[in-house]
């Protein structure tokens, strides 16, 4: 394939210096650690996943055990992850470690910036950037080639001078990160229209539609040359370079000195016109992931190959979605299944706690509404952010899920019982009380009763945020039908992505209704007749 490049002499050097050094550090640990899988991570975009399988199929094809936990959330996320030990290597790219990571200023030669993320991270978290892959796959500000012919844009600066008649449409990595908008703002004084956060995966078609004039895409995307769109030059060098490694944790730099020695291998064998080609098959050509991995790895020479070019749902391309949906049936309910547990354990789990906490409060009323109240705050905190904060204290995976599932479902569970409960019938209430009843048996036996329409209506509310809510899970590798969603538009495959969304809808509507059909069984006969 063109642009692989082959071992020298210097390289191999390099390799058998590693190979030495890592070996120097095996120990009993190590030892134990022969028969654990190697977590291997991508974040949640084309190349991501491309680099993250051929680390996985170079390390399989070594004789190690590896577990895939594709399409985590942002940067912060994915670091969060290695720097806690919940996974142990994923591509990153220099740049991005300098800047979003490190949170220093961009600039700096290729090397230097190499140089200071190595050190950084090995001080500061005992993470190691093994050797560059050999490409760098900086930020590309593309705009429409006929924008950028009737306006005469080559450069970012010329499109500074007519950004206020432009609407922009970028990832939200792009509007938030210093080597991002912000950066374009006091580097070349762009001031847009206005802006849109688009995902990756959606970026161009809404920029081909006229939708947005200008987005930020990568320069090794496939889709760019696909649209024919017009990349900008920066022209004031204001991105850092962005050489694309494996970043590995300090548990596998630590314990599997063999599994680093095979990742090194891949250093300096690809080019940017290379991971271009690989990028346009996945995400234009719909080839599978996993065969353009094997044969990227196969040209290189690390891998026996090739493997047979697959296209991505060819047993159902000529048909329908259901052909589509029936394809992969196993793959869809094996989701399904996951995806139930989670929303099942999670939403039982707050509907034991809200309860009891809502009749607790009833009988206290002072400070109760401070209590719901605090506890609603949870919700304002958007799904992605509250998953990131689990992971320093649980990692990633289902318990982080779980717990952020179960804070989320509080609420809704938590305020209907305490205002069924407080507004139960004031006529009956006060019957009991002259009848002689106590405080605790007009709960037991007027207001609970009364106030169990009412409860039930905040757990189903709780469920069917839940079971939507879940499939953000697969952004810390979770599980569920987030995932076919999360790759879907990693891969720019809508098919994917509505292999996750359908089910998901319906999935939603089903505990929608089973619980309608237990808020009937568990009604008072009295208040069915009523209503």
């Amino acid at each position: 394939m063109n642009g692989i490049k082959k071992p020298t002499r210097a390289r191999s050097t390099i390799l058998a210096v590693l190979g030495f050094s890592t070996a120097l550090s095996f120990s009993p640990v190590a030892a134990w650690a022969q028969g654990t899988p190697i977590i291997v991570a991508s974040k949640p975009f084309g190349e991501s996943f491309l680099l993250a399988e051929m680390f996985a199929q170079l390390l399989e094809s070594r004789g190690m055990s590896v577990e895939r936990r594709f399409g985590l959330g942002a940067t912060e996320i994915a670091f969060q992850a290695l720097r806690t030990g919940a996974i142990d290597v994923y591509p990153e790219y220099t740049g991005t470690g300098l800047v979003a990571v490190l949170d220093q200023d961009p600039g700096g030669s290729a090397d230097d910036v190499f140089r200071t993320v190595s050190r950084e991270f090995r001080e500061r978290w005992g993470a190691h950037w093994l050797p560059a892959l050999g490409f760098e796959n900086s930020y590309a500000i593309a705009v429409r080639r006929e924008s950028a012919e009737a306006e005469g844009l080559r450069t970012l600066s010329d499109l500074a001078r007519v950004a206020d008649g432009y609407i922009g449409g970028f990832s939200p990595d792009f509007i938030g990160r210093p080597d991002g908008l912000p950066g374009l703002r006091t580097a070349y004084g762009l001031q847009l229209q206005a802006q849109r956060s688009l995902l990756q995966a959606v970026k161009y078609e809404a920029l081909d539609r006229a939708e947005v004039d200008v987005v930020d895409g990568y320069s090794t995307d496939g889709l760019i040359n696909q649209y024919d769109f017009a990349v900008l030059e920066d022209d004031l060098d204001f991105f850092p370079p962005y050489q694309a490694s494996p970043l590995v944790g300090r548990r596998l730099w630590d314990t599997r000195p063999e599994a680093v020695r095979a990742l090194s291998e891949l250093a300096g064998m690809l080019s940017e016109e290379t991971m271009r080609t690989l990028n346009r098959r996945v995400e234009v050509d719909d080839e599978e992931l996993e065969t353009v991995a094997r044969d990227a790895l196969a040209d290189i020479g690390l891998v026996a190959g090739p493997a047979l070019r697959v296209i991505r749902g060819a047993e159902a391309s000529s048909g329908s979605l259901t052909a589509y949906l029936v394809a992969r049936r196993v793959e869809i309910l094996d989701l399904t299944i996951r995806h139930v547990l989670l929303v099942i354990v999670s939403l039982v789990s707050a509907t034991l706690v809200a309860i009891p906490l809502g009749l607790l409060l009833e009988r206290a009323r002072r400070g109760a509404e401070g209590i719901i109240r605090a506890i609603g705050l949870l919700q304002t905190i958007p799904s992605i952010a509250l998953l990131a904060f689990m992971i320093p204290l649980l990692g990633i995976g289902v318990i982080p899920a779980l717990v952020a599932l179960f804070l989320y479902s509080l609420f809704p569970i938590l305020r209907n019982t305490y205002t069924g409960i407080c507004d139960a019938d004031p006529a009956a209430v006060d019957s009991a009380r002259s009848l002689g009843m106590t405080e605790g048996q007009i709960l037991q036996y007027i207001r609970f009763p009364l106030a169990i329409p009412v409860i039930m209506a905040g757990v189903r509310t709780a469920a069917v945020i839940t079971v939507g809510t879940a499939t953000l899970a697969a952004f810390i590798g979770a599980g569920g039908l987030g995932d076919p969603i999360v790759a879907g538009l990693a891969l720019s495959d809508s098919r994917m992505i509505l292999t996750g969304a359908i089910p998901a809808a319906v999935l939603a509507f089903l505990v929608d209704g089973a619980l309608g059909i237990l808020q009937r069984v568990v009604t008072p006969a009295g208040l069915k007749i009523a209503n």
